[in-house]
């Protein structure tokens, strides 16, 4: 197992067989996030995009937790933000990081959105606030059986933040994205699976696993054709017109069936398990990214 060169203090990076566990790490707080954490996970899903032992990332929360929401011990305001500054929408719409104004829960759901390798959450335990939020950006989401979510911002007069009203309508429909945000209940992982929010369900020593089996699934595929994939399904889904997709998909398949894509045909006719060489930190194909 690889451990993280990194000195982080709220977070845990450890690599082992292609998957990192990104494990949020401040269990005697329930992994309350800060914003320091928010600096270490935009940092942290950064570095795994181009680490090439990094197929796939999972993660979870140490101890009894997976989020508890944002620490609100803080003193002053306890989101970090600035008071002092009078932020604009043209402010915003710059889309540079506005130190004191920019949401750190976004942040971090933009740095996992634009990463290059699948995240797969395993929810061991509360989810609330940002602990949800940043959840709905993650590819795919497997609960333990003592998994509570919750999108609890309007019990303390704040709106959602970490672009969940973007993330979350595409998972659950806007319908059960609006009740979840309006009431701000606090459901359970079985609930969470019935609205499609979560994959599955798992008793709470079963979760990893669980989590690791899916993911081998897909360590073992293409790094340049799983980022692009990736990419394609986040951005193309909602684009105005297929056209827009064929455009994209088009240029995918011609440049990896070049490289890792003659591999691929070559194990299948012999029988055999592929040996893709494809790194995404160095061999995306020259329109990536095409945005």
């Amino acid at each position: 197992m690889k451990n993280n060169a990194v000195d982080y203090k709220t977070v845990e990076y450890k690599v082992e067989d292609s998957i990192l566990t990104l494990s949020l790490n401040r269990p005697e707080q329930m992994n309350a996030f800060t914003v320091d954490m928010a600096s270490e996970l935009v940092h942290a899903f950064n570095r795994a995009s181009d680490d090439d032992d990094v197929s796939v990332v999972v993660v979870t929360g140490k101890g009894r937790a997976f989020c508890a929401g944002m620490d609100l011990s803080r003193e002053g305001n306890v989101f970090g933000l600035d008071e002092s500054q009078q932020p604009s929408l043209s402010d915003m719409q710059s889309n540079t990081l506005i130190p004191g104004v920019s949401d750190t829960g976004g942040t971090v759901n933009l740095s996992i959105y634009e990463c290059k390798k699948p995240v797969i959450a395993a929810i061991n335990g509360a989810a609330v606030g940002v602990g949800a939020t940043m959840l709905a950006a993650m590819d795919i989401r497997l609960a333990s059986e003592k998994a509570k979510i919750g999108f609890v911002f309007e019990k303390i007069g704040i709106t959602p933040e970490a672009c969940s009203s973007w993330f979350l309508p595409r998972i659950v429909g806007i319908s059960q994205a609006l009740e979840w945000v309006y009431t701000g209940e606090i459901f359970d992982a079985e609930v969470a699976k019935e609205t499609g929010f979560v994959r599955s369900v798992h008793a709470p020593e079963d979760l990893l696993e669980a989590t690791y089996t899916l993911a081998r699934k897909i360590s073992n595929k293409s790094q340049v054709s799983i980022t692009l994939a990736r990419q394609m399904m986040l951005r193309l889904s909602a684009a105005p017109h297929p056209r827009d997709a064929h455009n994209v998909d088009s240029l995918a398949i011609f440049y990896t069936s070049q490289g890792d894509g003659k591999e691929g045909v070559k194990s299948f006719l012999e029988k055999r398990e592929p040996e893709f060489k494809a790194k995404s930190s160095k061999d995306m194909p020259e329109f990536y990214p095409w945005w």
